[in-house]
């Protein structure tokens, strides 16, 4: 009896300096939210935690949001975009997924390679230390090393009130059993300090008439299996939940009544938080955690925008000429586009191009009433002849054109066939032995072989040519800011020689080709924005046309709902007039 008391006692003391080293490694004053989802993919986890991180922050609270990815890849940079939609990128150069691009866009903070975890870089993490020797002998398992890896990303260092932790996947996925397990015991060592919140999906049956809760009952049991019982349940629905419903699922789950929060369909993602805050989500967690909760925000700023998106009628429509017919693909350009219209009092109205379908015969007819175009960005020869002859058109018929890296390349080759009269003229990414390699691969990417986070990545500076549209643009914006009527232009940095300076992302290996500079300027096309460290051509521009802006970086990774981007706020103020 005595070596059963011992070994329970030495248990219960290993236990408890386990639960004191969380907590050392987490700030005392962080909170910790956990996000996870249930039934069905895809219903919008992302927009519910940049939805709790809005909310906290209207309530005067420092937070930021992680995404863990259940999946083996290092990052998504190698990802197909019908695999997992556009690849965001971070100011700090990590490919990530798309989601951090809600965080951002919601809040405003700045993530970095922090917020984006996958199981590839876990494990990649525990092998690197096995393989030097850091675990002095031990077998290497899921339980303990994996988890405890998982557990030290989710712990910040950083000093935030909140931290949101978003994982993908769904409940049930044998990929994401690691990270439920890290949850588990990371509920259990912070306490009253950490909740879930769990997203399931409440599905309509036409022919019964009837909303079924079954389908998350069976997701809150597997969670419980898990050993993890949520705080609180969002019910994602397309149809409105009446009291009845909730109060079901409430008994049936577990979770008090006033957890209980259902996300309908709403006319945008941006209505969101404010039909949260209505529903009291950011109370119920506050309450859960045993903050006060005090006066409700009024969010002011976030309202107005709403206010105008509601107000904005007329429709301006644009080409989006790329490869990939999927609307993820491009997701930080539409938003920036739709933010943009939305501040010009006007809704941008965007079609799909397939620029692998346009010819020469029919590019008129396929961008016929487009008031402009975004030539997107992308890799590969699939779709590039088809971005060239849209780019030409629009060219020849004045028609507001932005290229975006990929876009902005095909826009310099296709000057380079037609003005500068190289018929050949092309990327040494597409043809190697073209005599006319107008785009050319950077010096520093010819040595490199691995293709996974070895791109350019990540902000770097421009100096914009004083009096040029680009260097307009980003001057203070038109438009007062939302954040309390100052005029506001972002990003700018400061000021370095005679030119404005500015810090944008990038995401290439392929460059504009400096020997055909002079050409280029002396038959109209201009570079506008270089890299003042490496001579780097970021921005071109053809000053005789309404607009025709080309940027080898990707501005719409700096566009938020409270500050959308300078160059995107031009084109569409530019697309506007050309549609009246």
């Amino acid at each position: 009896m005595v070596c059963v008391w011992i070994f329970s006692k030495m248990s219960y003391l290993c236990a408890e300096l386990n639960k004191s080293d969380t907590r050392r490694q987490a700030n005392m004053n962080t909170k910790y939210i956990f996000v996870t989802g249930g039934v069905v993919s895809s219903l919008g986890k992302g927009i519910i935690s940049a939805s709790i991180g809005k909310l906290l922050q209207a309530r005067g609270y420092k937070v930021t949001i992680q995404k863990f990815d259940p999946y083996i890849n290092i990052d998504p940079g190698t990802l197909n975009p019908y695999e997992h939609g556009e690849c965001y990128v971070t100011e700090d150069g990590m490919e990530t997924d798309l989601d951090l691009g809600h965080y951002e866009r919601f809040t405003g903070i700045c993530t970095t390679r922090n917020n984006s975890i996958t199981t590839g870089r876990i494990y990649k993490a525990v092998i690197d230390r096995e393989r030097r020797g850091d675990y002095l002998g031990k077998t290497i398992q899921v339980v303990p090393h994996i988890t405890d890896e998982i557990k030290r990303r989710m712990l910040r260092e950083d000093a935030f009130d909140f931290v949101i932790t978003e994982v993908g996947g769904t409940i049930g996925d044998i990929e994401s059993a690691p990270f439920m397990e890290a949850i588990r015991q990371l509920r259990w060592q912070l306490g009253r300090d950490a909740v879930c919140v769990h997203l399931t999906y409440v599905p309509y049956l036409k022919a019964a008439d009837e909303l079924k809760t079954k389908p998350t009952q069976h997701s809150v049991k597997e969670l419980q299996g898990m050993g993890i019982q949520p705080d609180i349940l969002v019910l994602r629905t397309e149809r409105h939940l009446d009291d009845a419903l909730r109060l079901k699922v409430a008994g049936f789950c577990n979770v008090d009544l006033e957890c209980v929060v259902q996300s309908e369909d709403m006319p945008s993602i941006y209505e969101v938080p404010v039909n949260m805050q209505k529903q009291g989500l950011d109370a119920a967690i506050l309450r859960k955690i045993g903050i006060p909760v005090g006066e409700t925000p009024a969010m002011k700023p976030w309202r107005d925008f709403l206010e105008k998106q509601r107000n904005a009628k007329r429709e301006v429509h644009i080409a989006l000429v790329g490869k990939y017919d999927l609307q993820d693909a491009y997701k930080s350009i539409r938003e920036s586009l739709n933010l943009a219209g939305i501040y010009n009092d006007v809704k941008a109205k965007i079609h799909f191009i397939n620029s692998e379908e346009v010819t020469k015969e029919n590019v008129a007819s396929r961008l016929e009433g487009m008031a402009g175009a975004v030539i997107c960005p992308g890799f590969g020869q699939r779709g590039i002849e088809g971005k060239i002859i849209a780019a030409e058109y629009t060219r020849t018929q004045n028609i507001p054109t932005f290229g975006i890296c990929l876009g902005m390349q095909m826009m310099v080759i296709e000057f380079a066939r037609n003005v500068l009269g190289y018929k050949d003229a092309n990327s040494s990414e597409m043809d190697e032995k073209t005599l006319h390699n107008v785009i050319d691969m950077m010096e520093e990417q010819k040595s490199i072989t691995q293709m996974g986070g070895t791109m350019r990545l990540g902000a770097y500076e421009c100096e914009l040519k004083e009096g040029s549209k680009a260097a307009e643009a980003y001057r203070p914006t038109p438009f007062p800011s939302l954040y309390g009527g100052e005029k506001k232009a972002l990003p700018l940095e400061g000021e370095r020689g005679e030119g404005l300076l500015i810090k944008e992302r990038h995401r290439h290996r392929y460059e504009f080709n400096n020997k055909y500079q002079e050409e280029y300027e002396k038959a109209g096309m201009k570079c506008v924005g270089t890299n003042p460290d490496t001579n780097l051509v970021e921005i071109v521009e053809v000053p005789s046309l309404k607009w025709y802006i080309g940027t080898q970086f990707h501005p719409e990774y700096s566009s938020t709902v409270l500050h959308p981007h300078p160059l995107f706020m031009s084109f569409i103020r530019a697309c506007s007039e050309y549609s009246e």
